[in-house]
């Protein structure tokens, strides 16, 4: 089930009021605007990831770029508790009984890898198909994140660009000191937007998408690892023990 993320938006929106006081402190919004800056920034920024992927990739992306702002949550417990049921069925009813345990779990991959048991596939190749789709879901998760390390990236560089400009529009004016202050001023804020964007924006949430992707992956594997053991006949209480080293050790401490 998802739901949106608050701390994503909290950590943004945060980091951005927090920059706005302290300019207010020294001074007003006002003098950190300038329109050729965002042109320079925003724009060289967004075309050089054009540049960087094919247009398919980042319109696929868009989707998974989205769920840093939702929470999906894993129910570590009950995947465990559903494992278990699974297992008493196979002991009591025989594998081809899991069938309709399995879909009446509402746990898609879960009913999956049960299903491929059911079809009586070997333990290695229900391994590698399901080790295939988690690595498929990595590679998708891999994308979104590495568009938003690329915008992370070059925002800083465009923004060292509009600098150079700025300074180059400044150097020519040399024959007005009275230009110079305001001149170099508007040459610092493409700098300051390029930074400001890539580690409030860009980078933090690279960062969570790749946090959420671990998480999927860990309770991926963890069913996985559990249907296997159900396919071996392995005892309920022996798989919970063995499901439970997936847990956090806090959590696993107070099972």
């Amino acid at each position: 089930m998802s739901k949106v993320d608050v701390s994503t938006i909290i950590g943004v929106v945060a980091g951005i009021i927090l920059i706005m006081i302290g300019i207010l402190i020294q001074g007003a919004l006002g003098s950190f605007w300038d329109a050729s800056a965002v042109f320079i920034v925003v724009g060289g920024t967004a075309a050089a990831c054009f540049a960087s992927y094919p247009l398919s990739t980042l319109k696929n992306s868009r989707r998974v770029l989205k769920n840093a702002f939702m929470e999906r949550e894993y129910d570590t417990d009950l995947a465990i508790d559903q494992i278990g049921q699974l297992s008493v069925t196979a002991k009591k009813n025989g594998l081809l009984s899991l069938e309709r345990v399995a879909k009446e779990l509402n746990n898609p991959f879960l009913e999956k890898s049960a299903l491929l048991v059911v079809d009586g596939m070997d333990p290695e190749t229900i391994k590698n198909i399901l080790n295939m789709e988690l690595e498929n879901m990595v590679r998708r998760h891999e994308e979104g994140e590495g568009i938003l390390k690329t915008l992370g990236k070059y925002a800083p560089a465009f923004g060292m660009i509009g600098t150079l400009i700025g300074l180059i529009t400044m150097l020519q004016k040399l024959d007005n000191p009275e230009t110079l202050g305001p001149a170099m001023a508007v040459a610092l804020i493409t700098t300051f937007y390029g930074s400001v964007l890539a580690n409030t924006i860009f980078l933090p949430l690279a960062g969570k998408l790749k946090f959420k992707s671990d998480q999927e992956v860990k309770y991926k594997l963890m069913i996985i690892e559990g249907i296997l053991s159900v396919q071996a006949g392995d005892a309920p209480m022996m798989i919970e023990e063995k499901l439970k080293t997936f847990m956090e050790t806090e959590r696993r401490e107070d099972k």
